[in-house]
């Protein structure tokens, strides 16, 4: 008999998720500020839950996905939360990207109730979410991973214990600064190739099978080519976790100039409103240092 699964967050990312565990077999129970994918997801015959902790109560493991750091520690630590609710042969599994000295601060206080914990965050974007085929980067006990094993396998299709509790956070920001400079990469060299009267499709084009191929330019480019910029990632969020690249570089002693320039050129793409667009709209920093615009 499959486990109930309890899900926190139903955002971008959660709400597709968590559609997948329904679609798998999983009973789940959820739970959401936002109201409206709660009633969708009881539509297809999830269990709606009043609280973190009413959502602990009713399941064996326990997902949150979350936006930050204050977020996931308010929601399993504080009021009503989910250590609250929580019995000792439950599982947490945070498949937020956050702080991960937050995560290890966060499990220690979930081992003090005898309650084990995963971090696994993700990769893959809202189509990777959509179709099941995340990325996902696990920290925690092997035992644990191994019995959460089948969740995992309803919601990502490259699924890695990389190391103990922490280890999957430290992995995804590893992830997140590869994601920005590629970005980064891709909006300022095109920027060039544009200025210098190259249509952006025939670059992309006569690169793509090359060394400068990549995932993100396959995924980035076409948006930045069509100007469409509808959130598959949110600028905001990228800069969330280079924020927390940024800090955990810090705090270890391992300088990270490249993250620290992308991060800013975040703060300029949010101070003009775009905090809520795709991170591949990080293009039109270049776009306007250029005057041009990168489309066919």
């Amino acid at each position: 008999m499959k486990k109930t699964v309890g899900f926190i967050g139903l955002g971008i990312m959660g709400k597709p998720m968590a559609k997948n565990l329904l679609k798998a077999g999983f009973p789940l129970v959820v739970f959401s500020r936002s109201k409206g994918p709660v009633e969708e997801l009881v539509k297809e015959k999830a269990r709606s839950a009043g609280s973190p902790r009413e959502v602990a109560e009713q399941s064996e493991v326990i997902i949150t996905m979350l936006p930050d750091s204050t977020d996931v520690k308010e929601v399993i630590l504080g009021k009503d939360g989910v250590i609250e609710g929580v019995t000792s042969d439950a599982v947490i599994m945070d498949m937020s990207s956050i702080n991960p000295m937050v995560t290890r601060e966060i499990a220690q206080a979930l081992k003090m109730k005898g309650v084990e914990m995963l971090d696994a965050p993700v990769s893959g974007g809202e189509p990777g979410a959509i179709e099941g085929t995340l990325a996902i980067m696990v920290g925690g006990e092997r035992r644990v991973f191994e019995d959460c094993m089948e969740i995992l396998k309803a919601l990502g299709k490259s699924i890695v214990r990389v190391g103990e509790i922490g280890a999957g956070g430290f992995t995804k920001l590893v992830n997140q600064i590869i994601v920005a400079l590629n970005i980064a990469a891709v909006g300022e060299a095109f920027s060039l190739g544009v200025k210098a009267g190259l249509d952006p499709q025939d670059i992309f084009t006569a690169i793509r099978g090359g060394l400068a191929g990549s995932r993100v330019l396959e995924a980035k480019a076409p948006m930045i080519f069509e100007r469409n910029f509808k959130p598959g990632f949110k600028i905001k969020l990228h800069h969330k976790d280079l924020q927390n690249a940024l800090a955990s570089g810090k705090e270890l002693g391992v300088p990270l100039p490249l993250s620290s320039q992308v991060q800013q050129i975040f703060v300029s793409l949010m101070s003009k409103g775009k905090a809520e667009s795709d991170h591949s709209a990080l293009a039109t920093f270049f776009e306007e240092l250029a005057q041009v615009e990168i489309k066919p």
